[in-house]
């Protein structure tokens, strides 16, 4: 299936009409705006979901990285305007048992403003209503460490048949540093407790300091680069702690 589809180039606009592409039942209304998926009937298995999938999508406002989210989907190609993103593989699952990746990155370069092809080569089949088109906010930067984590190493020091490493403080920090020349201008959130969650996706946890926000502004705020130290002290006073339990 995909060695014909390539061979016929059904990923760029001319391939596409050596072959004829039929909406896929069931899916009309799909997560990328104003679109309908549509299969080839040359090298398509609609039983299986199988085969060559094209659309088209309106590139996202802004400059934010665009990326495609293809979660819901298993094993297969990524084309865009007729260039090879990738191969895409999300049904093999990591120890953990999620996908190793899930976001495809599609550089802005490939894309117009309007009327973007895409299509997609599915292997072992799929819900291509559920592939979306994303932004990457590269604007948010987050550290997330603990009481007793290791200080960074800069160096090590061969100290006769030993090596040592060299450490700039051994207390441990949270160190931020923004992108380009960007400064931090906002904390959006802070906890020196127990919170859960992923950078952009943070939520306080049982327990939490009140001066959190405060100490992470006191270091931070204006600043291309900051460092906050992880020690009660600086948080609260040296008999209080916010998490007795833990």
């Amino acid at each position: 299936v995909g060695v014909c589809g390539e061979k016929e180039q059904v990923f760029t606009e001319e391939g596409a009409k050596k072959v004829k592409w039929t909406p896929v039942t069931g899916v009309v209304h799909t997560i990328i705006p104003y679109v309908e998926f549509v299969f080839s009937t040359t090298f398509f298995s609609l039983s299986q979901l199988f085969g060559m999938l094209q659309t088209y999508f309106d590139a996202p406002e802004g400059t934010d990285p665009v990326a495609l989210k293809m979660d819901q989907m298993q094993k297969g190609m990524l084309w865009v305007n007729g260039k090879s993103l990738s191969r895409y593989w999300v049904s093999f699952l990591s120890p953990l048992g999620q996908p190793t990746q899930s976001e495809y990155h599609v550089p802005r370069a490939f894309l117009k403003p309007n009327t973007n092809l895409l299509v997609v080569c599915e292997e072992t089949g799929g819900h291509p209503a559920k592939i979306e088109i994303v932004t990457v906010n590269r604007d948010t930067i987050c550290s997330m460490i603990t009481e007793y984590h290791p200080p960074n190493v800069k160096i090590f020091e061969s100290s006769g048949s030993k090596f040592c490493p060299v450490v700039e403080d051994l207390k441990a920090g949270a160190h931020l540093t923004c992108p380009d020349d960007n400064v931090i201008e906002k904390v959006e959130f802070a906890s020196y407790g127990d919170p859960d969650g992923a950078c952009g996706n943070f939520t306080m946890g049982t327990c939490t300091s009140q001066n959190s926000i405060k100490v992470a502004e006191k270091y931070c705020l204006g600043k291309h680069t900051c460092t906050i130290p992880i020690e009660r002290v600086t948080f609260d006073e040296p008999n209080k702690d916010p998490c007795p339990n833990i």
